[in-house]
């Protein structure tokens, strides 16, 4: 992070295709993450477009929501990040077709970093993976934005 590169970041554009939390992206996961004042939460339920082996979640689908779910817990906490570091542990193939809980919350925060913590598990609370990650802060976030579909 030492040689973080000089490039601009509008984070204000796109939101609609995110391809985790855009409404408007044809391929994409359309989550929506709510905050409660500390976690971000969100369900999925994936199906057999987002499989790996058969009947499976791709394990980069379930990284996937866990970067993403990181990601808002950092921008509910009024900054936007990107992911410099993450790690990730599986514990359990998630199945096609069911229902997932992710949920994410900040570890830590200072000036120019934020550590985050992310579980994705079924809904009767079997864990199914964890994940810790560091992002660089970009800037202060100045308002939500008012429509990412």
């Amino acid at each position: 992070m030492v040689n973080w590169p000089q490039v601009s970041v509008d984070t204000e554009k796109e939101w609609s295709l995110c391809f985790v939390c855009g409404q408007k992206n044809p391929i994409g996961l359309k989550l929506n993450f709510t905050w409660d004042g500390k976690t971000v939460s969100t369900e999925f339920t994936p199906d057999k477009l987002y499989q790996g082996w058969s009947g499976m979640v791709h394990g980069g689908i379930i990284g996937c929501v866990l970067d993403e779910a990181m990601s808002y817990a950092a921008l509910f906490s009024g900054v936007n990040t990107v992911t410099a570091k993450m790690q990730a542990r599986f514990k359990r193939p998630a199945q096609i077709g069911e229902p997932l809980v992710i949920t994410a919350w900040l570890t830590k925060k200072t000036r120019r970093l934020v550590e985050a913590k992310a579980e994705v598990s079924l809904k009767d609370g079997t864990p199914i993976a964890d994940s810790t990650a560091t992002m660089f802060i970009l800037s202060q976030r100045k308002e939500w934005p008012k429509d990412n579909g």
